[in-house]
């Protein structure tokens, strides 16, 4: 027998990269494999998101418009913060004022998003980031959502293409779905169509969860912030349950070695 060719699918896959060094790819595969981990719980924050595109289609464009900039605000925040509570773990956080964050930042996105799609995404890149802030460094409304503004222009070109490219995901998978379910009868299509949400929304949000830490690690690495004393994990969280444990410290151990530091 011959020997396994290079590209064997037997072959272990590379480790992922630090927060700090992630790619966009990288970032939505990473949100997916913590989907996995977690699917169960991380199903739950599709329930809302599915709910309320479902609404949105079979009202006038009108009162889209008004349930998205409202109530739809509230359900796409409570999605946020729990997708960052599964994503980080953290227990213990100001959740409302987490919530109230997100709301904030969702009535103006779902508004955005209903004529053109990128200056929602835009709008989500510059000031998202404060909900999972706030959540992960237990700050208050103002401080998150200068935190926000601090982690965006750590690499926006990073936020932004992660956001999109999440983004871009769900909405394409959708699409897919329903392309594809095209000649069956309308409420077979809706009723597809609301379950895909269900089950690929969830990507979205935890992917955001992950975008703060990879912004969080960016900041660190640029020398613009410190971890505030005592609270080590206030501008870099490992945001990866309990496989990610460590992975931080391990990166940060070999830097400090070449230094000279303890």
């Amino acid at each position: 027998m011959g020997r396994p060719r290079s590209g064997s699918p037997n072959r272990p896959l590379p480790p992922p990269l630090p927060p700090g060094q992630r790619t966009v790819g990288q970032l939505v595969a990473e949100a997916v494999r913590l989907y996995g981990r977690r699917f169960w719980p991380a199903l739950l924050v599709g329930i809302g998101p599915a709910a309320l595109g479902l609404l949105a289609s079979r009202v006038d464009r009108t009162t889209a418009l008004v349930v998205s900039a409202t109530a739809g605000a509230l359900v796409l925040a409570l999605a946020f913060v729990l997708a960052t509570r599964i994503a980080t773990g953290v227990t213990g956080a100001p959740w409302a004022t987490a919530v109230v964050a997100g709301t904030i930042v969702f009535a103006p996105f779902a508004l955005l998003v209903q004529a053109l799609v990128f200056p929602g995404v835009l709008w989500l890149a510059l000031v998202g980031l404060a909900v999972p802030a706030i959540v992960v460094e237990r700050l208050g409304l103002v401080a998150g959502f200068r935190r926000g503004l601090e982690l965006a222009r750590a690499d926006f070109v990073h936020a932004l293409g992660g956001f999109a490219a999440l983004w871009l995901v769900v909405f394409l998978t959708q699409t897919v779905l329903a392309f594809v379910l095209r000649g069956q009868a309308d409420q077979t299509l809706q009723t597809a169509v609301l379950l895909a949400s269900v089950v690929v929304s969830p990507v979205f949000f935890l992917g955001g969860a992950l975008l703060h830490a990879d912004q969080a690690a960016r900041v660190v690495d640029s020398g613009s912030r410190k971890p505030r004393k005592g609270r080590r994990d206030a501008a870099l969280h490992p945001a990866l349950d309990a496989d990610g444990a460590g992975g931080a410290d391990a990166e940060v151990e070999p830097r400090a070695a070449a230094r000279g530091e303890p």
